[in-house]
């Protein structure tokens, strides 16, 4: 098995921070867009637990954006032709706490950005009570 395959490691580090760009600017139509359309893509948050595209889809048109946040250190990796994963450390506007995000990315033979979509992320900050 290849590992970081330099054409897909581009494409899913393009959509990995496509992705940023869209939680940062509450671009609801292009979050949608990088997430798997289907009932098996699941999202773990700081705090909610969301099952299915449709559950995703309600909790950020009622969210009413995200907190802004600066990107640390970041580690893509990607695993044969369709497989990847994102790991990301992340600091919030005004706190000096900690967050993660993980992202597991398949390519799809559709969409932008070589077909990369999210099937399953992970959001927490050091210290959580949820």
């Amino acid at each position: 098995m290849k590992i970081n395959d330099p054409v897909l490691l581009a494409e899913v580090t393009a959509a990995f921070h496509e992705y940023e760009r869209a939680l940062m600017e509450d671009d609801i139509a292009a979050m949608d867009a990088l997430f798997h359309e289907a009932e098996t893509t699941n999202r773990y948050g700081v705090g909610e637990v969301l099952y299915g595209i449709e559950e995703i889809r309600a909790f950020r048109k009622g969210r009413g954006g995200s907190p802004q946040r600066t990107l640390g250190k970041i580690s893509i990796v990607t695993y044969g032709d369709a497989f990847a994963t994102a790991d990301a450390e992340f600091f919030r506007e005004g706190s000096e706490r900690r967050g993660r995000q993980t992202q597991s990315w398949v390519k799809f033979d559709d969409g932008d950005f070589g077909g990369w979509k999210v099937v399953s992320a992970h959001v927490s900050l050091e210290g959580n009570t949820h």
